[in-house]
């Protein structure tokens, strides 16, 4: 095992900041007065503002090229992120198996095909090639109902944008058909054409900041320009409703799921057989979590919250919508569990899974809702099936903190889980590291789980490295799961804790509501709690702690180092949403309002969130700040760069000790998915090199 030891060398001088541009704008909000000196910022394609980048990356980079062992960490991480990995095969509708996979030397995983999951593969589509550097990514593969034809969705340097390709699925030979400012949608295909999702073109200039609106659904005809598509279905009432599309396994049915300003979706049929036939209302609002497993036989299978705050899996006739004849397969879990995916496994069965104190596990259901078996697990982890009402093949990928995912094939006739596909990573022993669950309390006395992984010699002595990840918001679960630059952190003697903060749906949707509008700060509490649960158990030490998290873990680490500053050491909240007054104006920021509330509601509103927003309560009276860097994009119009942009502005300005408060603006990239393995290694090296020596601390072994 690598310890850390020593100090990281000489004090570094005091940093220079560029002056960033600003204004004296001052607005009111419910006759609040709120001071925005940096909304300049907000215009990212402002000469003003790239000139402000430019400065500001040479200074991170000046910072960071100082710190002796960034080279090796930069290395290590390297060797870390080019393991060969595979994902689960799936079985396509020209009867041919399908995968994803990366022997480790390519930015983007490719795809392969074979007669059989073990038969000799060929190359059915490489990203690599649509792209010099990686940035351009696959995010989707839709097969036609008779296999014939087959689109794919791509994303352009991290953009939520989506353009649509579709190619010859026996030949590869890729046809004229080009769907562009698609967006949330993938490519529902019925008879001669798809369904798919987008935004009208938007205002050159404007494609990553402006706020989007009226998002259709439309109808494409292979072989017709996109200009001839035909709206399927739009709502001109409401211009802040997603709209997502799903046709019927049979072909005869269409929904539309609508969500954008609640909690979850509503629910619409339509029989296409009969084009005339008006929409079927299964659930009308937005307040309940919605998604369709499958249409067939006449039926509508749906998971959904409805009268089940931890989730319950029912048959809906649309002859008989009403939620009182709605069929239930699979009830709420009586014993506390969360319900959280159910599909089709052959035509005879479903495979559920639940969240368990935040760990997956699985189950085999017959159709009429019998628990027949479960599939066991080897540890806390996440499992991801592949399966669907067509075939009997079912497989599943399940990781760990310390395990990359390993494939197994399912057999439903015995129940039997055998091991297809394993990971290994170099120089890496997984059998050296522990994972355990712990509950601790929070400031209003709720018991809160958290996940930490540390080397099996580790000891109480209140000396080690804590590297503290939380997100706590919009209904999700921080499940058990890998990423292989951890492994650099653990295998330099770091302790892992990944806090499972309300907000989030380990515990359904009260659990998810209790962290929402105002209620946030019980977040903010939660992760303040599993710091101090770090200290007072003997880990660690304030002066050993690190904090991250990205989006809305980016404001949780904001707004929780503004009221905590003593109790961290580095900060890195990347790709936050930093300013709570303005971000519901740019892209999709208006879809967060159903967590945080907006500054529109109301007064009481508008305090609550002022009261946290990053950028606005910054300390400026000489208070030390822990060393923070801050991440961002310019290609993030998911959380619009300006975020970070006016938080580290204001950040630099302020009076809260020497600590370097810097920020990385990362070029020709997004909000995170899909982001090329060269670039994610860069990020990875920059932020340990960055957390380590600002802990005083050095790898010892960087292997």
């Amino acid at each position: 095992m690598a310890l850390l030891l020593g100090s990281c060398g000489k004090q570094q001088a005091k940093i220079e900041y560029p002056q960033a541009p600003a204004d004296s704008t001052v607005y009111e909000v419910f006759g609040i007065q709120v001071a925005d000196p940096y909304r300049p910022l907000e215009n990212d394609t402002a000469a003003a503002t790239l000139e402000w980048v430019k400065a500001e990356n040479e200074v991170t980079q000046k910072y960071l090229s100082q710190i002796p062992f960034r080279k090796a960490i930069h290395d290590r991480l390297d060797v870390l992120n080019r393991y060969s990995r595979q994902g689960t095969p799936w079985k396509g509708d020209d009867g041919k198996y399908y995968w994803s996979a990366n022997d480790g030397s390519h930015n983007q995983a490719i795809i392969y095909r074979a007669d059989t999951p073990e038969g000799e593969a060929e190359v059915f589509l490489d990203p690599n090639k649509l792209s010099d550097d990686g940035t351009v990514a696959l995010t989707g593969l839709f097969q036609s109902k008779d296999g014939k034809y087959t689109a794919y969705t791509i994303s352009r340097s991290g953009s939520d944008w989506t353009e649509i390709y579709v190619m010859d699925t026996a030949t590869g030979e890729l046809l004229p058909d080009h769907i562009e400012w698609a967006k949330f949608t993938g490519a529902e295909w019925c008879g001669d054409g798809f369904y798919y999702s987008a935004y009208a073109r938007p205002e050159a200039g404007k494609e990553f900041s402006n706020a989007n609106e009226y998002h259709k659904v439309y109808f494409h005809k292979l072989g017709t320009p996109q200009t001839d598509d035909v709206v399927a279905y739009e709502n001109k009432q409401q211009p802040l409703y997603f709209h997502q599309a799903v046709v019927g396994d049979d072909g005869n049915t269409l929904a539309i799921l609508g969500g954008g300003q609640g909690i979850g979706e509503s629910v619409m049929v339509k029989n296409l057989r009969n084009p005339s036939s008006a929409w079927v209302t299964i659930e009308p609002s937005q307040d309940y979590s919605n998604e369709i497993v499958g249409m067939a036989d006449g039926k509508v299978y749906m998971f959904t919250s409805a009268d089940a705050p931890r989730n319950r899996f029912v048959a809906v006739d649309p002859r008989r919508p009403a939620r009182k004849d709605w069929v239930e397969i699979i009830p709420e879990d009586a014993d506390g569990a969360v319900l959280k995916s159910v599909q089709f496994a052959g035509k005879n069965h479903f495979i559920a899974v639940f969240d368990r104190d935040a760990s997956n596990h699985a189950y085999l259901y017959s159709l009429d809702g019998k628990r027949l078996s479960e599939i066991e697990f080897p540890t806390y982890g996440t499992a991801s099936f592949s399966s669907s009402r067509s075939a009997d093949d079912v497989f599943y990928s399940f990781s760990s903190f310390v395990y990359p995912a390993a494939i197994y094939s399912y057999d439903l006739a015995s129940g039997e889980s055998k091991l297809f596909k394993s990971t290994e990573i170099e120089g890496f022993n997984p059998d050296d590291y522990i994972t355990e669950q712990v509950f601790y309390t929070s400031a209003d006395g709720t018991r809160v789980p958290m996940f930490t992984v540390r080397h099996k010699d580790t000891v109480k002595d209140g000396s080690n490295p804590v590297y503290l990840y939380g997100y706590g918001g919009f209904n999700i679960a921080l499940n058990p799961s890998f990423n292989p630059n951890r492994l650099l952190w653990l295998e330099n003697g770091g302790i892992y804790a990944q806090a499972n903060l309300r907000g989030g749906s380990e515990y359904g949707d009260e659990w998810h509501m209790a962290g929402t509008k105002q209620q946030k700060l019980n977040v903010f509490n939660d992760f303040i709690s599993a710091a101090e649960y770090m200290v007072n158990e003997g880990w660690t030490k304030p002066e050993l702690l690190t904090i991250e998290g990205g989006s809305n873990g980016g404001l949780l680490v904001g707004a929780t180092v503004n009221l905590r500053p003593d109790l961290f050491k580095v900060a890195i909240p990347r790709v936050g949403v930093m300013d709570m007054m303005r971000y519901h104006l740019f892209t999709i920021g208006w879809n967060w309002a159903s967590d945080y509330g907006t500054a529109d509601d109301s007064r009481e509103m508008a305090e609550y969130l002022l009261s946290y927003s990053p950028v606005h309560t910054i300390k400026n009276d000489g208070t030390p700040y822990p060393a923070i860097m801050v991440t961002t994009a310019d290609h993030d119009d998911r959380v619009v760069p300006a975020h970070s942009f006016k938080y580290a502005a204001a950040l630099q300005a302020a009076n809260t000790g020497d600590a370097p408060k810097l920020i990385r603006i990362d070029s020709k990239a997004g909000h995170g998915a899909g982001k090329p393995v060269a670039k994610v290694v860069d990020e990875y090296a920059d932020i340990y090199s960055f957390i380590f020596y600002n802990l005083g601390l050095k790898p010892s072994e960087v292997k």
